[in-house]
């Protein structure tokens, strides 16, 4: 996997791809654990040597990842995992993975490195737009460090899903 600065990216919007969902594995935090396993039993989890991770289905994805007409949506929405959240992006104390020039993104007195994972199709790359630098990534980084938990710019849009849902339905009649 490749990670990009976010200096290289004009703009990111969750297409519901889920490409996120089925190629990697979601590492929790305990009190996340212990949110899924107080709602969904200890079944919808597994342990490794030292972390706590969401299960997976028999065809590696998510176990609560939803198919619907092609659209992939979360089941946890409502207690998504932080690591979920911020995906594709990685907030980072120092730069790992090169051009720190590029990387850097100051938040108040913070001296941030961002990356994203190039394997997110939901990225259009050039010079970052006003939109994508001042609220997208800003809602990234302040998720990141824990100043905000609600997603507005940083989940799908659902609207853009329903519509995309019902444009679906309408073409089977």
């Amino acid at each position: 996997m490749l990670f990009i600065p976010w200096r290289y990216i004009a703009d990111w919007k969750c297409n519901s791809c889920g490409i996120c969902c089925r190629a990697y594995s979601v590492v929790l935090k305990f009190p996340e654990w212990l949110s899924i396993v107080k709602n969904y039993g200890v079944e919808a989890t597994v342990s490794g040597l030292d972390k706590l991770f969401l299960k997976r289905k028999s065809d590696g994805s998510c176990i609560f990842l939803y198919n619907l007409s092609g659209m992939y949506l979360c089941g946890l929405q409502h207690m998504k995992p932080k690591a979920c959240k911020l995906w594709p992006f990685k907030i980072l104390g120092e730069p790992q993975y090169g051009y720190a020039s590029d990387a850097v993104y100051s938040y108040g007195e913070n001296q941030l490195f961002v990356y994203a994972d190039s394997t997110c199709n939901g990225l259009r790359y050039g010079k970052p737009t006003l939109e994508f630098s001042e609220y997208t990534l800003k809602e990234f980084v302040e998720i990141a460090l824990g100043a905000r938990n609600n997603q507005f710019k940083t989940t799908a849009d659902l609207s853009f899903a329903r519509t995309k849902f019902h444009s679906k339905l309408l073409s089977l009649f």
